[in-house]
């Protein structure tokens, strides 16, 4: 929606290579679809480069006034000093930002690949003091009940997962996470309603994983299948009350030509419990990842179910830019998409909850040896009656899925 619309600025799309290298290995491969590989990549080479990418971010939300930030990536493979073939790039992703209403956030994620991919590593470090939208709980909820809500949110995830079989991966994961909550205001639904945990609260979930991939690249994917489960349980002694997550996230790619792509994807969340579920907890709708074009949390419940369509296609003008340092030949991606979805109480789904969305977006790869991208999309969803159409711009770095 266009009132929570943030506008970020890609004022810096330039490449910082902080180290690269040609390392010999007996092997052709393409790094991009619709390249043939000798023309591509030397034969007998894997190219092992580093990269840095900082994108200034700009943005406007009338809960939040103008946000500044920054948005960098660092990119690396853990492999280069005795490379294995397919090794999958690693990275770390730094967010801090802040807004003129005294609000700030700082976000570093790791993504991390052992040669020859035998370990999977992640984790993720959040502190934020945002202010979000409180609709209410359920499918129905109306733009007219919305309450501002001030959050301040400490998360902390470790996962750790390793290949037992070909494709096949298995661990345990940790998660921290502490949130308060208030009204800015005394009005909507928020002051009155009857939520678990209303003034926040925290929990320790503590999990297994499952993982089947064998898809031919992480970031963009061509060709291949997805598969992710977690189970995790918070305890009542280390948790404000105790509760269990399943997640669940599947993924498939089908190539069209040399440079089509059409990927399909599900995902499912649900929390379960007996003594009361925190509000703050519940699967929602909406996300730059999942059902595009609405408000994260304009629709929250104990189970989320979507699925999503999209078509890609690969566009290589074969230009030849200099920039100061910087030789580049920009490669891009067009996208279009759809999808469905809904939150719903156990036992309690049917057809009519289901929100539809669309939208089409487009990508431009920043590191073509490990098909790192920024996406940029624009996402529709459902108009209400005596509301506008839910609609919103995503600009991030990579896929959504």
């Amino acid at each position: 929606m266009f009132n929570k619309l943030a506008i970020t600025l890609c004022l810096c799309l330039g490449i910082q290579s902080a180290h690269a290298q040609i390392i010999k290995i007996s092997r052709t491969h393409s790094n991009m679809p619709g390249q043939d590989s000798t023309r591509t990549i030397l034969t007998d080479s894997i190219y092992r480069k580093s990269s840095f990418l900082p994108i200034p971010i700009l943005g406007y939300a009338q809960e939040k006034g103008w946000e500044v930030g920054i948005a960098a990536l660092y990119s690396f493979y853990t492999d280069k000093k005795k490379p294995v073939p397919g090794t999958r790039n690693s990275s770390i992703t730094f967010v801090p930002s802040l807004t003129t209403k005294n609000q700030y956030k700082a976000d570093i994620k790791g993504d991390f690949w052992t040669p020859g991919n035998l370990w999977h590593f992640k984790g993720n470090v959040r502190y934020h003091d945002f202010p979000l939208y409180f609709y209410g709980i359920g499918s129905e909820t109306k733009e007219t009940d919305k309450t501002l809500l001030n959050n301040k949110r400490y998360k902390l995830l470790a996962e750790a997962e390793r290949k037992i079989l070909p494709n096949f991966y298995a661990g345990l994961t940790l998660q921290y996470q502490h949130d308060t909550y208030a009204a800015a205001k005394d009005t909507g639904i928020y002051p009155s309603a009857n939520l678990t945990d209303k003034n926040g609260g925290h929990a320790t979930f503590i999990g297994a994983t499952a993982i089947y991939d064998n898809r031919d690249n992480q970031n963009y994917t061509t060709r291949g299948s997805f598969l992710r489960l977690n189970i995790a349980y918070a305890p009542a002694f280390l948790s404000t009350r105790a509760f269990w997550k399943f997640e669940g996230r599947a993924s498939h790619f089908f190539p069209i030509s040399r440079k089509s792509t059409l990927g399909l994807n599900g995902v499912a969340n649900s929390i379960q419990g007996n003594d009361g579920l925190p509000f703050y907890m519940l699967p929602e709708l909406g996300s730059d990842f999942m059902m595009r074009g609405y408000y994260a949390g304009r629709y929250r419940e104990q189970n989320f179910a979507g699925i999503q369509a999209e078509y890609r296609y690969f566009i290589d003008p074969k230009l030849d830019v200099k920039l100061f340092n910087w030789h580049l030949q920009p490669k891009f991606a067009l996208a279009a998409f759809g999808g469905t979805g809904a939150v719903f109480a156990n036992r309690d789904f049917s057809t009519s909850q289901l929100k539809p969305n669309y939208g089409v977006g487009i990508r431009y790869f920043y590191d073509e040896g490990s098909r790192l991208s920024v996406r940029l999309d624009y996402g529709v969803g459902e108009k209400r009656t005596g509301e506008k159409r839910q609609q919103g711009f995503y600009l991030t770095i990579g896929e959504a899925f």
